[in-house]
């Protein structure tokens, strides 16, 4: 391992302490790598404009950052057990190329505002495609529930059959989630959206730091101001992202639940896409819903993630070592959440309703609540009007169909009434006021 920052004169490091220490620091930091390099090049950049650095050494500093992160992509750099972090790494590789100016990119900060700066600025990327992704399901689910919306669907409630409901109303329901999971991604990235460089330890330091400019430069909407505060939001912040992730995989659970049911001999509603399912290794008649299982536990994994984070969270103020714990929590969470949802958008667009199944699934029983909501817009008490429908819910279907049913659901939202406009132009809002900001992982 290269010297370590935080090494005094006179101490020995005890080999066994620091590999625990480090723990998967260094594997980990491998995604934050380039974030942590573009904070860099804009902390010596705050360097120079208050003459810590010149500006010839600034020129240095930042080619060869530019050169550290083209090696990083291409492989001629990795970041391994040589180095403690990748804020070493860093350090380390500029002091070799550069000597004195490499010494000094470290003035003015410490490790513990440079990971807040490459947390914040890598969280902000996976929320952006938390929200894109929400938005493509929310689209695909309302071009369907145009195209199917008289499409007859038996309708649940505790697993049992219900009422009629259609395929439209089906769509609609998940395109309004996602609708909603795209904003709250939308949300949480703007609570986020707040520099803590220049902050260092949580303290401040004895220099007029340019902090306005970095804010500037590495595209964060406003400052955070308090480096007490920083720190505190450590966790919270991470916590927060795994929470507006969870919500969209919540949702996904839930829908992938439904296609299990769906997919299954017993149901036969759906039809997945071959490429979704898998076969069995012993059982040659098989073809197993896998992808739509996965997707289906999904959840626990982002869910275990935020669970994680909090329980670090059990301290008082300023920085503390457990914190490090939260970085392999939210590359597990996002790592597990993220591949769910990309699957999503085209096994939605792709699955075959199985329209024979599914009315062959309506029974009489399921317009039982239909004839009691006519008794009583005719006047019968409901309640009344209810008894002597389920009396006689054998009868219910006599001359009715699942399109007349349908037909009649006028409520706003339900089958004749489900407003996909208005849900279309929710949809659009969400992506003309989604944050935008630059990729550094690219």
């Amino acid at each position: 391992m290269s010297d370590l920052l935080w090494q005094k004169p006179g101490v020995t490091v005890d080999a066994r302490i620091q590999k625990f220490l480090a723990g998967d620091d260094v594997i980990l930091d491998r995604e934050f790598f380039l974030h942590d390099i573009a904070a860099s090049k804009v902390h010596a950049e705050g360097l120079q404009r208050i003459g810590i650095l010149s500006v010839d050494e600034l020129a240095g500093l930042l080619r060869e950052l530019d050169a550290l992160a083209a090696d990083f992509r291409n492989g001629d750099f990795v970041l391994d057990e040589r180095f403690e972090d990748c804020h070493s790494a860093i350090e380390s590789r500029l002091t070799e190329r550069l000597g004195d100016a490499g010494r000094k990119i470290h003035t003015g900060r410490s490790r513990n505002d440079q990971i807040l700066v490459a947390t914040r600025l890598w969280l902000k990327e996976n929320l952006a495609r938390v929200s894109e992704l929400s938005r493509q399901i929310a689209k695909v689910a309302l071009d369907r529930a145009e195209a199917e919306k008289n499409l007859p669907l038996p309708g649940y409630t505790h697993i049992q059959r219900a009422v009629i409901s259609s395929a439209g109303m089906w769509w609609a329901g998940w395109a309004e989630a996602f609708i909603d999971n795209a904003a709250r991604a939308d949300d949480t990235r703007r609570l986020i959206d707040a520099n803590p460089l220049g902050t260092a330890a949580g303290y401040g330091v004895n220099l007029s730091l340019d902090r306005d400019h970095t804010t500037r430069a590495l595209e964060f909407s406003r400052l955070q101001v308090s480096p007490i505060y920083a720190q505190l939001s450590r966790g919270k912040f991470e916590m927060a992202a795994l929470e507006a992730l969870g919500s969209a995989t919540l949702d996904l659970r839930r829908l992938a639940w439904d296609l299990s049911l769906f997919t299954s001999a017993e149901f036969g509603f759906v039809a997945l896409p071959a490429q979704y399912t898998t076969g069995s290794s012993i059982m040659p008649n098989k073809r197993n819903p896998d992808v739509i299982e996965l997707m289906r536990a999904t959840h626990a994994s982002v869910a275990a993630a935020r669970t994680e984070i909090e329980q670090l969270l059990s301290l008082p103020s300023g920085y503390h070592r457990d914190l490090q714990a939260s970085k392999g929590a939210i590359f597990h969470g996002f790592g597990r959440g993220l591949p769910a949802l990309e699957l999503l958008p085209d096994l939605l667009a792709n699955l075959e309703w199985r329209e024979e199944r599914m009315r062959d699934a309506i029974d009489s029983g399921m317009y039982a609540t239909d004839v009691a909501v006519e008794q009583a817009v005719a006047g019968v008490p409901f309640r009344e009007a209810y008894r002597a429908a389920a009396a006689s819910a054998d009868e219910a279907g006599e001359g009715r169909t699942p399109e007349s049913s349908l037909a009649a659901r006028v409520s706003p939202g339900a089958a004749a009434d489900l407003r996909l406009d208005e849900l279309r132009e929710r949809w659009k809002a969400v992506g003309a006021t989604s944050p935008k900001g630059t990729s550094f992982g690219a």
